[in-house]
């Protein structure tokens, strides 16, 4: 008899300040079987990366303009941990992440954002989630 699978789904954190995006993104992840957290906010988004451990997280610079400067490096401290991914929404000169991230720039298409959050999801080894 096989054994179920008891292995968790793996999980994204979009911070976006865009209802509209965030619901295509989780939309379309969630189909796909990805666990999703979501936030408009970049102090928001922070709390849920610290009580979730995501794989991802896509931070669209936007959200981080609208609180402060410090808040990229907060999220990239916060993931040191754990080599979580992340992929910055925005333009090489606004974005002030010292980590090595992947940068989509703007305006985007769905679509390669899409590819390139299941590319990183596919090879995320960390298994960091609260149990």
């Amino acid at each position: 008899m096989p054994k179920p699978n008891t292995r968790q789904p793996k999980t994204v954190l979009i911070v976006d300040q865009s209802d509209d995006s965030r619901d295509v993104l989780r939309t379309i992840l969630a189909r796909r079987g990805v666990g999703i957290y979501e936030a408009p906010e970049a102090r928001q988004g922070l709390e849920l990366l610290r009580r979730h451990r995501p794989e991802i997280v896509v931070l669209d610079l936007e959200a981080v303009a609208a609180d402060d400067d410090d808040v990229c490096a907060a999220f990239q401290a916060e993931m040191k941990d754990c080599p979580a991914e992340m992929v910055v929404l925005g333009n090489v000169r606004d974005c002030r992440c010292s980590r090595p991230t992947h940068l989509v720039r703007k305006p985007y298409h769905y679509g390669p954002l899409i590819r390139k959050i299941e590319q990183l999801i596919e090879r995320s080894t960390c298994d960091h989630r609260p149990t």
